[in-house]
């Protein structure tokens, strides 16, 4: 495991005492997580983990199974809930410039906790639209303030190798919230109103650690990073546009993740008439990759630039797109096995790119412009995944070579922006 270093802005409860730089953390139950700070802060995460991996499949489920709300009527909350939480994520920007860090990870904690209370104490569409509103604002924020905090917990690629950590966890809360979804399915409404119960409790653990660490950035600290900018009105504005030129290069590249749960399952099955069995293997294999080499990987690439790494993610999606349109081409199970081979490339595509997109940002902006700068580029990332959808499936609509074709040119055109434009860290 590579050395630690603790910022030294980070304040801690008086009994704590702070890591030495250079420190090895000893690997606990926690695993790799540790890296991104305290025990507690490690355990806040991975009961995030499986809280946020119950939401996608659970929420739907419980409008419609308990409450006997139609499929439409449930999803159009949904998404009125993730609009809702995606407007939100420039305010908590704002709130984390303003020097705060674990407070705001415990506040979308705490907020998702309500929006489950809100769920068992529903009856309606009206409470389930206000419960969905809530969890998502609790959901679209937490990435933003997760990645402020890790960058108080760490520095340089101990850092990196933090958020790639947090990363592979919430893959296989996914995972693992899909499962227990189904699970409480069969067991009825009973069930369900259990789980809601259970996840809000999960929530409001997680939300009381890392609270107790009471991290926050103080108004006077510097830049940590050689390559931060130097404080001035100037360099500031210029920083925030390359931000902003940055974010609508990652708007692309955040359809990726939309195009193994969407565009490939609508391939398989209504162009080349495969079991739906090979969707569902492809995403299982996706998600047991991530969590496997997400790390590996990470740490392989310590020694090159992050905006090198993210120009190689581009070049290997796009590449994908086109090998995911020649496969196709072939048809019935030779087409759906040839596009679960071009899905290994495309899962080590996502992973450079979910491994260093958030690290270029947060090692590019100064403490004092972080939680704008990450606001803005999870906006952009939350903006794409509204508009995945609705796009690939229109465009898969007039013909394959349409879907893939725009995605590879887009994806490529992303990355010879950031590659051109993004900070040489």
């Amino acid at each position: 495991m590579q050395p630690t270093a603790v910022n030294p802005t980070v304040t801690r409860p008086a009994r704590r005492h702070p890591v030495r730089p250079g420190t090895r953390r000893r690997r606990g139950p926690l695993g790799p997580l540790s890296v991104a700070g305290p025990p507690r802060y490690a355990a806040a995460l991975l009961v995030d983990a499986l809280g946020a991996g119950l939401l996608r499949p659970f929420l739907l489920l419980y409008g419609v199974s308990v409450l006997g709300l139609r499929p439409g009527a449930a999803g159009l909350a949904m998404s009125a809930g993730m609009l809702a939480g995606l407007l939100v994520v420039p305010l908590t920007g704002r709130w984390i410039d303003r020097g705060a860090r674990g407070s705001v990870v415990a506040a979308t904690l705490l907020v998702r906790t309500a929006g489950c209370g809100l769920l068992l104490a529903s009856g309606g569409p009206a409470g389930f639209t206000a419960a969905a509103v809530l969890l998502g604002v609790g959901s679209q924020s937490f990435p933003t303030a997760h990645a402020a905090t890790v960058a108080e917990l760490t520095v340089g690629r101990a850092r990196d190798t933090a958020l790639a950590a947090g990363r592979a966890l919430r893959n296989a809360g996914l995972g693992a919230g899909a499962l227990l979804a189904t699970l409480a399915l069969a067991g009825g409404a009973g069930a369900l109103r259990a789980l809601a119960a259970l996840t809000a409790l999960a929530c409001a653990m997680a939300a009381g650690l890392v609270h107790s660490l009471r991290v926050t950035a103080r108004p006077t600290a510097g830049p940590v990073d050689r390559h931060a900018p130097v404080e001035s009105p100037a360099a500031d504005r210029a920083l925030l546009r390359r931000i902003r030129l940055l974010s609508a290069a990652n708007l692309p590249f955040a359809f990726c993740f939309d195009v193994l749960e969407v565009a490939l399952p609508a391939l398989l099955v209504t162009r080349l008439h495969a079991s739906p069995a090979w969707s569902s293997g492809i995403f299982v294999g996706n998600t047991v990759m991530v969590i496997a080499v997400q790390l590996a990987v990470v740490r392989r690439l310590a020694g090159r630039a992050r905006r090198a790494a993210f120009g190689w993610a581009g070049v290997l999606l796009a590449g994908s797109y086109l090998g995911f349109w020649a496969a196709g081409a072939a048809g019935g199970t030779a087409g759906a096995a040839a596009v679960a081979a071009v899905a290994l490339p495309y899962t080590l595509g996502e992973i450079l790119y979910t491994g260093s997109g958030t690290a270029l940002v947060v090692a590019d902006a100064p403490p004092r412009l972080l939680g704008r700068a990450l606001a803005r580029w999870e906006f952009s990332s939350g903006v794409g995944r509204t508009l995945a959808p609705a796009t690939l499936t229109a465009l898969l609509a007039v013909g394959p070579g349409v879907l893939w074709g725009a995605l590879a040119a887009v994806t490529l055109l992303g990355a010879a922006a950031v590659a051109r434009f993004g900070p040489a860290s």
